[in-house]
């Protein structure tokens, strides 16, 4: 697989709401807090949710107490479950199959969420061993998605996680080392290691940060304006009220259009090419 094919996989995983039937508004579990102005249980539609699954206050989510809202993004995996594993049928046209179809949802989502990080990885300059074992990956990833509600149900997601990220990380190790040599650093490659580091409110503007591993770390409400941040591991990290404004962030792995949805940024913040800018930065 070419790194252009690659690179176009994981720029394709987008939510494409008018092909859902607000799957978002309806599977999942909210429990109200500074997101969400009131608590929903999973299965059960938002008040919100318009006949034709749309919702009726989408402009004004964040002014009505919905923040959490225009940070969910399922990387298309609810089109897919709506089109593909479920055939276009509604859950209000055919009841029967709303329990499943709720159900299917997260782990459709889940699987979407393997696909971006496996197909980001074979984007980038990694051993022809690892590239060959991530391809497979993904090759099973894909052909997952077109199976049946059953089959989806009965899944070992746990088994799909734990050896997909075993060669993430062996990727992003790769990777960074490469980096950490090119800026000819005078720290070993273990200082480099803030994974799972609680960072919450730290003070970073301005810094070099280039091939850090923030596996998931906590850096909520931390200062990162005009912060160097490419070739930086972000899988899993809570990045909720960081300030990017200013960051490069080109090309930092594994970002997720959630993670970067619940973070602060400007127009100087420099995103990677699958990533696109919140309109709540720009105002």
């Amino acid at each position: 697989m070419e790194k252009k094919t690659a690179k176009n996989i994981r720029e394709s995983l987008t939510s494409d709401c008018s092909q859902c039937f607000g799957l978002c508004c309806t599977a999942l579990n909210i429990v109200a807090s500074s997101d969400f102005s009131m608590n929903k249980p999973a299965g059960t539609p938002c008040m919100n949710l318009r006949s034709d699954y749309s919702c009726q206050i989408h402009s004004q989510l964040r002014e009505k107490g919905f923040k959490g809202c225009t940070v969910f993004d399922c990387l298309g995996a609810g089109q897919v479950v709506s089109q593909v594993t479920f055939n276009g049928q509604s859950w209000r046209e055919n009841p029967n199959i709303r329990k499943r179809m709720f159900q299917v949802f997260p782990i459709m989502e889940q699987i979407h969420e393997m696909i971006a990080y496996v197909a980001e990885v074979l984007s980038y300059d990694i051993t022809d061993d690892l590239a060959d074992k991530l391809r497979k990956k993904l090759k099973e990833l894909q052909k997952l998605t077109k199976l049946d509600a059953d089959y989806l149900l009965s899944l070992d997601l746990v088994m799909y996680r734990f050896s997909i990220n075993e060669l993430l990380t062996e990727a992003s190790d790769f990777v960074r080392r490469n980096s950490i040599e090119k800026m000819q650093s005078l720290r070993n490659f273990n200082e480099y290691n803030h994974a799972r580091a609680d960072w919450m409110g730290k003070k970073l503007k301005g810094k070099d940060l280039r091939a850090t591993d923030f596996r998931g770390a906590y850096l909520i409400a931390a200062d990162m304006r005009n912060t160097d941040l490419r070739a930086v591991n972000f899988i899993g990290a809570d990045l909720r009220d960081v300030n990017f404004s200013g960051a490069d962030l080109s090309t930092s792995m594994f970002l997720t259009q959630m993670q970067i949805n619940s973070a602060k940024g400007d127009v100087k913040t420099i995103l990677p090419s699958h990533i696109h800018r919140p309109s709540h930065w720009i105002h």
